[in-house]
């Protein structure tokens, strides 16, 4: 299968399908949604996030650290 047919099937997708509601767990930030969640799906989002988080580099993870560090010099000033 190619690429944009994939894409145009997941695109498709129902969020109240099973895979559509396991996106969407994962991708939830709002406070007062993550507040209800299960603890199913906690686990889901957390386990989803760690996984991702491994997939920074160093470098990235420096550089971001940096543009916060300068963020606060600049407010201090």
């Amino acid at each position: 299968m190619k690429w944009d047919e994939f894409c145009d099937l997941l695109s498709g997708i129902s969020p109240e399908s099973p895979l559509g509601r396991m996106v969407q767990i994962r991708l939830e930030n709002d406070k007062d949604v993550l507040k209800h969640f299960t603890q199913s799906q906690r686990k889901i989002r957390s386990e989803w996030r760690n996984r991702h988080a491994k997939t920074v580099s160093e470098k990235d993870t420096a550089d971001f650290l940096e543009q916060i560090r300068q963020a606060f010099i600049s407010m201090a000033n």
